[in-house]
């Protein structure tokens, strides 16, 4: 499927498979998330990635997935991406487990982007959007124990697309003046969104103002060319769902490998 938003140019769909790993098994990445157990067996069956659907700890190679049209590489190192955005609030955990290892990889950048409630890329001139703008885009080293964690909102949609996140993971760079530096690519790839919690969140406000079609998971060609394996597990961060989500993924990339 060619990724082909209202506001930018046809995204590609012939992603290089090269063999990275999710490391699935909900107590697995419950385990590295250091998320209780209880809280993880409350969830919605419906918020478990298939990846994670038995309780081993078993490695599931999967493809990566496009870039796609609106990579900038600013490599502007934050926690805190939303810049003002309206949207539910989103805390996304990502791990990063070495292929060859299962063991946490530390110090690995993540690198994220996506659109706005309404479909919008930062850096385009598209809905309202301008060239110098940066939001929703950023960069966190993993800690210790492999984790990489943001503050965003809960991305909307645009023609063509499911909800999703972009995602890079760089190995070997280095950190100066707010900006990562040098390395290389070691992953591309896309994070997605449980439609029960999809269908839900297009009900809110700012949400519910965007009158884009919503492609659901099911029916996009990218998500189904492996995006199940990079399925978020989501909970609720609060008492109600605008209080806002916890989304949290574990993957298994190889350092050593560049595109």
């Amino acid at each position: 499927m060619t990724e082909t938003p209202h506001h930018g140019p046809a995204e590609q769909t012939d992603a290089t498979r090269r063999s990275i790993l999710a490391l699935g098994g909900a107590a697995l990445g419950v385990a590295a998330l250091g998320i209780p157990a209880s809280r993880a067996a409350a969830a919605d069956p419906g918020d478990t990635p298939q990846a994670g659907a038995g309780l081993a700890a078993a490695c599931v190679l999967t493809p990566e997935q496009t870039e796609g049209p609106y990579y900038l590489d600013l490599e502007t190192v934050r926690k805190d991406i939303t810049e003002g955005k309206a949207g539910v609030p989103l805390t996304l955990r990502v791990t990063v487990v070495d292929i060859a290892t299962c063991f946490p990889l530390p110090n690995t950048a993540v690198d994220i982007w996506q659109c706005d409630a309404l479909g919008v890329y930062s850096g385009y001139v598209a809905g309202g959007s301008t060239p110098d703008t940066t939001f929703l885009r950023g960069v966190q080293l993993t800690d210790s124990v492999g984790v990489a964690e943001f503050t965003t909102v809960y991305p909307g949609w645009y023609v063509g697309r499911a909800l999703h996140i972009h995602l890079k993971t760089h190995a070997g760079g280095t950190v100066s003046n707010g900006t990562y530096h040098g390395g290389h690519v070691s992953h591309t790839g896309q994070l997605y969104f449980p439609e029960t919690y999809n269908t839900k969140i297009a009900a809110l406000p700012p949400y519910r103002n965007n009158t884009a079609t919503r492609t659901l998971n099911a029916r996009d060609g990218i998500y189904r060319n492996g995006g199940s394996s990079t399925l978020l597990s989501i909970t609720l961060a609060g008492s109600d769902l605008g209080k806002g989500v916890v989304g949290t993924v574990v993957l298994g990339v190889n350092p050593a490998a560049t595109p």
